[in-house]
């Protein structure tokens, strides 16, 4: 295995705490979920292995059971012939079978029992494989969430910009038509001052003329 040396390295991991120190979490569950499968399909072939040779104990018991109680049966049939001594030499291949029997029983203890600890194993594993995924799917969605709200808050910012845009160019707009309006008071302005002016002159010409009449009148 690459992550992990061995199985209890797997069952007493805290998945949590890797993922905390990883920089990358969505790709660190993604290869303790891996790891984990590779060797969940490990252990089950090595039950399989030890639930083979199991059956395979189980037949040779069952032979050596069926041979003990024929090499019984010839005893007591010897001995009902009074042939002590074909008795005897089938009790003794009994004896020899239940020794095979006996030794056997001890394989199949010993099977048994590392079919029961990989039996836990697997569960072990099948849980922590379970907390490892449920972590994935937690941190897949957290990874979209960002992602959507990262996309809307770019999305609002550049709205945000646009407006300010909008409004800048309607502030100048604005400012336009001000020093427009005020541009057009000064030419009003300008322009009665000037008609004023001619008034003024047009009018002192009529004093002058009307002065120079009386002039000669009274002269």
């Amino acid at each position: 295995m690459g992550m992990f040396s061995r199985m209890s390295d797997i069952i007493q991991a805290n998945i949590n705490g890797i993922l905390d120190k990883a920089e990358d979490p969505v790709k660190m569950v993604k290869l303790l979920i891996q790891e984990m499968e590779e060797t969940l399909v490990e252990l089950r072939s090595v039950a399989a292995t030890n639930l083979a040779e199991k059956r395979q104990v189980e037949r040779q018991i069952s032979k050596l059971k069926q041979q003990a109680a024929d090499w019984q049966t010839k005893a007591t049939l010897a001995i009902e012939k009074e042939r002590e001594d074909l008795a005897r030499a089938a009790i003794i291949e009994k004896h020899q079978c239940q020794q095979k029997l006996d030794a056997l029983a001890e394989e199949m203890t010993a099977v048994e029992d590392v079919l029961s600890k990989l039996q836990q194993d697997t569960a072990r594993l099948q849980d922590k494989l379970l907390e490892a995924r449920t972590k994935q799917k937690s941190l897949m969605i957290r990874e979209r969430s960002a992602a959507v709200r990262m996309t809307a808050k770019s999305k609002t910012h550049s709205v945000k910009i646009d407006d300010a845009i909008i409004r800048f160019e309607q502030y100048e707009r604005r400012i336009d038509d001000l020093e427009a309006q005020v541009d057009a008071y000064d030419l009003v302005d300008e322009s009665h001052s000037l008609h004023s002016q001619f008034k003024e002159l047009e009018s002192a010409n009529q004093i002058e003329q009307e002065l120079a009449e009386l002039r000669k009148k009274v002269a």
